[in-house]
């Protein structure tokens, strides 16, 4: 495994990040096709012992039993502080007011929760899950900050949104002297390269590491053009995040994993992996090869020719992701 510092910071994350929506109970939350506790724990200890130092996970997947099924695991097979653990806020936790969003309340509340399902007392990055249009910015980059001199938080980080939404964030942080976002988790993938307009050119700037959510989109990149998986079948967010186009990209990916000898997954992974904006992507592993392929794509090198064919079919997509 390697290692790269997260943006400008002096915090070391693994190529490789190890995202936990992928466990969590089946019967709690909107994702039937989560692996419940016992299938988890096994894939989990092989990401950690691969060298992957890097999980991430939020308060809403699975009801919060995500944190519950990751935290357990790690207490389990790793040293608290070998470990960087990432967790988000944002998402609705309960009915009724102040169940969602990114209000002081809300924020206050929503990290002791995670806190106590994570089982530690602090969480090294927590990421606002997407931006909150309901609520001023100072609001939200104030008790984000204090979460940090509190020492629950030790870095903070944001989720998809409009690269404008994100700098007005770091430049309410930086007029008050509070601490500003070292990261961008967003959606960026061969098949949606939307952010290299905008907010990729924002994080190189302001020196901000990104970690792309679904890398592979949501497996697309993995298998033929039209074959359907437990989870595609349900994933009526994923269902909207691409288009007929893109067939093109992913026949691509087929030839040159076959000329390579590699599973389509490394090669997708790989081409992520070579753009330099990017620290380390957000990989969910349902079986043992998904964690072989990541950390393999880590060593492959696609040459510019490789990397030419894998860019010239894109075409523009509509902005999504973002709600």
């Amino acid at each position: 495994m390697q290692y790269v510092k997260l943006g400008s910071t002096g915090l070391d994350v693994s190529r490789i990040s190890l995202g936990c929506m992928t466990y969590g109970l089946p019967d709690r939350g909107t994702h039937e096709w989560t692996l419940d506790e016992e299938a988890s724990r096994p894939l989990i200890r092989q990401a950690l012992e691969a060298g992957i130092n890097f999980l991430d996970t939020a308060n809403v997947y699975s009801d919060g039993t995500s944190e519950e099924i990751t935290g357990r695991a790690l207490k389990d097979f790793a040293r608290r502080d070998e470990v960087v653990l990432a967790t988000k806020v944002h998402g609705r936790m309960h009915d009724g007011p102040n169940g969602s969003g990114l209000s002081r309340k809300a924020i206050m509340t929503e990290i002791d929760h995670s806190l106590e399902r994570l089982g530690t007392d602090y969480v090294d990055l927590y990421q606002i899950h997407r931006a909150d249009p309901h609520t001023p910015v100072e609001e939200t980059m104030e008790a984000l900050h204090d979460l940090v001199k509190a020492g629950k938080v030790r870095y903070i980080g944001a989720s998809s949104m409009y690269a404008w939404q994100f700098a007005k964030h770091q430049h309410v942080a930086e007029r008050h002297g509070w601490t500003k976002f070292v990261s961008m988790q967003n959606h960026y993938n061969l098949l949606y390269r939307e952010e290299e307009r905008e907010m990729l050119p924002l994080c190189a700037d302001q020196g901000v590491g990104v970690l792309p959510w679904s890398p592979l989109a949501r497996g697309r990149l993995t298998r033929d053009w039209g074959t359907t998986t437990e989870r595609s079948s349900t994933d009526n967010f994923g269902n909207r995040l691409y288009q007929d186009g893109d067939r093109a990209i992913v026949e691509a990916v087929t030839r040159i994993a076959g000329d390579r000898g590699v599973p389509r997954a490394q090669v997708a992974l790989a081409w992520l992996l070579h753009q330099s904006t990017v620290a380390a992507p957000i990989v969910g592993a349902g079986k043992p090869q998904h964690i072989e392929d990541a950390v393999a794509a880590v060593e492959l090198e696609l040459s510019d020719k490789e990397l030419e064919e894998l860019e010239q079919p894109y075409a523009p997509h509509a902005i999504s992701g973002h709600s």
